[in-house]
């Protein structure tokens, strides 16, 4: 057996072991364990973020709520106005700065039921993330024990199909085999093909001179391009 008949057998049981690689990353098994196991890796970081923001949010409601309260104290000064008056103080002048003064309060006022909305939804949204974690986390408990048996399964039909490539490595010379393994970590599949004419099948790079003359010998080239195994039929 030639090292292209050789290695035209490896590949054809080791597309049988990545069908099974492929289905098993796009299961609904997998996706469901993955997605809930993501969730709840990044959970607690995005609470703990929620709850400082809430934090610091309450932290400005308390600041402006106090200069709020020392304006409005402030305000009452204005109350004995008519008295001010009487004395011969300029209406003017603090009618001005009572204005003021009122505008200042209705600002503040604005920042504060705006903060306070702010604060609700936040915590309407902490609830909500928090609940949705207890769920997930018992879902996840679930999704693990059925993407196991799912494993298990297709462990025991991965570790046959290993055991026979195993068996055919052995007649593929090590450098060959190692260049075989380094393309396929490198998810290049297939690793081997066919030229057409004198050009890859895969890509359409057409081969070198020394490429042609070693296809030619039956010996393995590699496409320049896409750097897979070519032989001829």
């Amino acid at each position: 057996m030639t090292q292209i008949e050789q290695l035209l057998k490896y590949q054809e049981e080791d597309s049988k072991l990545l069908k099974i690689e492929r289905e098993a990353v796009s299961s609904e098994e997998y996706k469901n364990y993955s997605q809930s196991k993501s969730f709840l890796n990044k959970a607690p970081e995005k609470l703990e973020a929620m709850d400082a923001k809430a934090r610091e949010i309450e932290t400005d409601l308390q600041k402006i709520s106090k200069k709020y309260e020392e304006i409005a104290e402030t305000l009452k000064e204005f109350e004995n106005l008519d008295d001010l008056v009487g004395e011969g103080a300029d209406i003017a002048f603090y009618k001005k700065n009572a204005t003021q003064l009122q505008e200042k309060l209705k600002s503040l006022k604005a920042e504060i039921n705006a903060l306070s909305k702010t604060i609700k939804n936040a915590d309407e949204e902490y609830k909500a993330l928090k609940k949705k974690t207890i769920a997930v986390q018992k879902q996840y408990a679930e999704f693990t024990a059925v993407y196991k048996e799912y494993k298990t399964n297709k462990l025991a039909e991965m570790e046959a199909i290993k055991k026979e490539l195993e068996k055919l490595a052995k007649d593929i010379p090590t450098e060959v085999f190692k260049r075989y393994e380094n393309k396929r970590s490198e998810r290049i599949f297939p690793i081997i093909c066919a030229v057409a004419g004198d050009r890859c099948s895969k890509c359409g790079m057409e081969l070198s001179i020394a490429g042609k003359e070693k296809i030619a010998q039956g010996e393995v080239t590699e496409c320049e391009n896409c750097h897979r195994f070519l032989y001829k039929e």
